[in-house]
């Protein structure tokens, strides 16, 4: 059981950077595998990054690689997206996920995970 909530989000111009946190509730964060997800309007939830339960392992979406870095901090409970050279094509809600299995390939579907933020709105202007 986990409760997530995101911050960090804005308003920004394209080429500029953004750094999401996503706080959890509870002692246990380090059994799950946290992910972020974006939803742009008329378009499905996508995956946009993920991290392994220890933090040593990461995964992009190849939309942002490069760009994008996912990042987690156990002791203080909260996942990070770094997000630099914004695009508008980035703009859209951004939201963290959590799923007590560790990551494997299907994780990389919105489906697969059982706990969900709020969501934090991204906006990159041209």
């Amino acid at each position: 059981q986990v409760h997530l909530v995101e911050s960090g989000g804005g308003s920004v111009q394209a080429g500029g950077s953004l750094r999401l946190s996503c706080a959890a509730s509870g002692r246990t964060f380090s059994s799950y595998t946290m992910g972020w997800f974006r939803q742009a309007p008329g378009k499905e939830r996508e995956f946009v990054a993920g991290i392994s339960r220890s933090g040593r392992s990461t995964f992009y979406a190849n939309s942002v690689k490069g760009r994008f870095t996912i990042s987690r901090d156990n002791a203080k409970n909260t996942v990070y997206l770094q997000m630099n050279s914004l695009k508008p094509e980035d703009t859209a809600v951004y939201y963290c996920a959590a799923e007590s299995a560790d990551w494997s390939p299907r994780l990389f579907r919105a489906t697969e995970y059982d706990y969900w933020g709020q969501g934090t709105q991204v906006t990159v202007s041209s």
